[in-house]
């Protein structure tokens, strides 16, 4: 009886630790298409800098739930690892895409964040 309520619990822990992680990766391809559609403002308006560069934090904010998301689906719920990587994974890249944005490096800046919204997406699509 005893084992079978541990089965019980650590099935439910790992339902919700992944429909955390979905709901993570969901906000942060979410806000990497708003930095694309704010991108576009930068170009058009007065008030696209300001839009972009707030959605830059709200971005890197959405990569460390991520990370953190993650690492619950994989520690407490006893789920696989293999998240943890890929949310550090993003992070980093996340960061770097950050600091190319601050120096003004749209020829890297740029490809990098296409190369981001498409990475996730398929982990959203993995989930």
């Amino acid at each position: 009886m005893a084992t079978q309520m541990t089965a019980t619990t650590r099935a439910d822990a790992q339902r919700g630790g992944s429909s955390f992680l979905r709901i993570a990766i969901a906000l942060q391809t979410l806000t990497i298409f708003l930095q694309a559609v704010s991108a576009g403002l930068l170009l058009t308006s007065s008030y696209g800098e300001t839009l972009h560069s707030a959605g830059a934090r709200v971005m890197y904010g959405a990569s460390m739930l991520y990370l953190l998301a993650a690492v619950l689906a994989w520690k407490p719920g006893g789920g696989p690892a293999r998240p943890v990587w890929h949310a550090s994974g993003f992070l980093v890249l996340a960061s770097v895409q950050v600091v190319l944005g601050i120096a003004h490096v749209p020829s890297v800046h740029l490809p990098l964040g296409v190369l981001m919204f498409g990475l996730s997406v398929l982990a959203l699509a993995r989930r």
